[in-house]
């Protein structure tokens, strides 16, 4: 691809993800030692596998940060990132949309696709993965979407706007980024909701870096929060809401489940179904 000829470009080492390794280091780097660092987890960077048909994004070759279709570079590839789409199911018109830990972009790509109307502010921390930006063809900022390479929390702490969905989907290389699993950082993101708000949290990696997260969570959201597993991703994806009076109105999540398949061709009916059954186990 196009984008790639910025990268240094070298034959993947890794039996189980063939193809090419595009990475962020000069043309002279030494391909034997980078090889090495790649295989025993010591590269320090992201970087990207090209398989011709998806583009891969890793911190290391054990923890998939993000997936993109060649040929479908807006798809959600990986179920995890689908289910998170679930807030559409009690908020079909968010107008302030938060994405905090941007990776390859699937959400951004995806809501800055199909909501228009909405306004993306997507978080990154790691200026590495920002890089990879225009390989995964992510658009440009623009009236409706500004990519910030930052601390999440720390942006948050001091944001001066409101925002109707909150987005979470930020790793390190073993798990859910500590600064992004706090009592602190819950409470935050609370504050900054708009009263009808909602906040989703995707969970992966080291279980225990995030058991006592659910707990957190839910104090902090006096128990409005749901968590569905994603069957195949071994993910699960956490909902927390912040309306004081929250009470899901399953019948008319259904039938609206029906309207979102339709106008996104994501299997909405299977999200609300599953989604109503974590709620009231």
């Amino acid at each position: 691809m196009s984008s790639a000829s910025t990268w240094f470009e070298i034959p993947s080492p890794f039996e189980t993800a063939p193809g090419s390794v595009l990475l962020a280091d000069p043309p002279k780097a030494n391909v034997r030692k980078l090889r090495e660092m790649l295989l025993d987890g010591s590269y320090p960077k992201p970087f990207v596998i090209d398989d011709g048909e998806l583009l891969t994004l890793f911190f290391n070759i054990r923890l998939t940060q993000s997936v993109m279709r060649i040929d479908k570079p807006t798809a959600l590839a990986l179920r995890y990132t689908r289910k998170m789409m679930s807030f559409l199911l009690f908020n079909p018109s968010p107008r302030q949309i938060g994405l905090i830990g941007m990776g390859g972009g699937s959400l951004v790509k995806f809501c800055h696709e199909h909501l228009p109307s909405a306004h993306l502010t997507a978080i990154e921390i790691d200026p590495d993965v920002i890089a990879f930006r225009d390989v995964f063809m992510i658009p440009p900022d623009g009236p409706r979407l500004k990519v910030m390479q930052t601390d999440g929390a720390e942006f948050l702490a001091r944001a001066d706007s409101e925002f109707d969905v909150l987005l979470v989907d930020a790793f390190d290389k073993i798990g859910v980024a500590p600064a992004l699993a706090s009592r602190d950082f819950f409470e935050t993101a609370f504050a900054r909701l708009s009263s009808k708000g909602q906040f989703i949290i995707n969970l992966a990696g080291d279980k225990r870096r995030f058991r006592g997260l659910i707990g957190e969570v839910s104090e902090v959201f006096d128990g409005r929060v749901i968590v569905v597993p994603v069957r195949g991703d071994g993910n699960s994806v956490l909902l927390a809401f912040k309306e004081t009076r929250f009470v899901p109105n399953w019948r008319k999540i259904h039938l609206q489940a029906k309207a979102l398949k339709e106008t996104f061709d994501l299997d909405f009916p299977d999200y609300a179904k599953k989604i109503e059954n974590a709620a009231k186990q």
